[in-house]
């Protein structure tokens, strides 16, 4: 169809970037766009020359990623962790933030992480986190708020990037640390 290669072309990095970080895992998230690239071929017609497919395409593989957690099999993990840690006095063992976070995000149920992506990578409220999604706003809450909770007490970030965090959820919810 006329445009749809253009569109993946240039945005299949990005998409992929998303579906990594909805999935917590590159294959997965491949996985996630490839499946969601399908749904945007056949509603093609409708999203171009007018329409907006990048968001159509995100939106799909939000509810996909949602969703996941219905299935039985999630395919192989060959380690739960690496054999081998970096000692904490080599000075090449500085990691980067953003795979901290991934790293810190592949440990939450799969609808926690969705929830934390869309609110804090993406900026959504939690009532268009709750539309997109199809659920109520206090399940998107309880969500963020379990997650947080979660990623408190396991120590994967740092105090002062789950206080911020930890700050807008309580924000919305209400709740006290």
């Amino acid at each position: 169809m006329e445009g749809f290669s253009e569109f993946v072309g240039s945005r299949y990095p990005a998409l992929v970037r998303y579906g990594v970080l909805l999935t917590g895992d590159r294959g997965h998230g491949e996985d996630l766009v490839q499946s969601a690239l399908v749904k945007t071929y056949r509603a093609w017609g409708r999203l171009h020359p007018d329409g907006q497919p990048e968001a159509y395409t995100r939106t799909v593989m939000e509810r996909m990623a949602w969703r996941m957690v219905r299935r039985r099999w999630r395919g192989e993990l060959p380690t739960a962790e690496l054999p081998e840690r970096p000692d904490e006095t080599d000075d090449y063992a500085a990691r980067d933030q953003a795979d901290v976070v991934l790293e810190a995000l592949r440990t939450l149920p799969a609808q926690q992480r969705v929830v934390l992506v869309l609110r804090y990578w993406a900026g959504l409220s939690e009532a268009e986190i709750a539309d997109r999604l199809g659920c109520s706003t206090g399940t998107v809450k309880s969500r963020a708020s379990r997650a947080v909770a979660f990623l408190r007490t396991s120590r994967l970030l740092n105090d002062s990037d789950l206080n911020d965090v930890a700050a807008d959820v309580q924000a919305t919810t209400g709740e006290r640390r």
